[in-house]
């Protein structure tokens, strides 16, 4: 027997599911894909801004490791590659839903 649970209809129970989701959220520590995607696109963002900072100190002599520069360059583009695949992943499940007849 499948087990459903009946989610309250009206006025009072607009944004219920919001809250209870946000609070579990809290609860384990965990947040909701949304903000996951945020926080990598930020993180992303943040490698990016590295590599940039990098490269002109690398330009005007504040910093003459080479080593140091590439491996942050190299790091900003896998973590910008992972972040398209993954988009493109997102676009192409998105596409297979809207193909999908109801």
């Amino acid at each position: 027997m499948i087990d459903m649970k009946i989610q309250p209809f009206g006025p009072d129970a607009i944004g219920q599911g919001e809250k209870k989701e946000q609070q579990r959220a809290n609860q384990t520590g965990k947040g909701s894909f949304g903000e996951f995607l945020k926080q990598s696109i930020k993180e992303v963002n943040e490698l990016q801004n590295e590599a940039d900072k990098s490269i002109t100190d690398f330009a005007t002599g504040e910093n003459k490791n080479i080593h140091e520069v590439m491996m942050s360059v190299q790091k900003a583009d896998l973590s910008f590659k992972l972040m398209q695949q993954i988009r493109n992943k997102l676009v192409d499940a998105y596409k297979e839903v809207m193909r999908t007849g109801i």
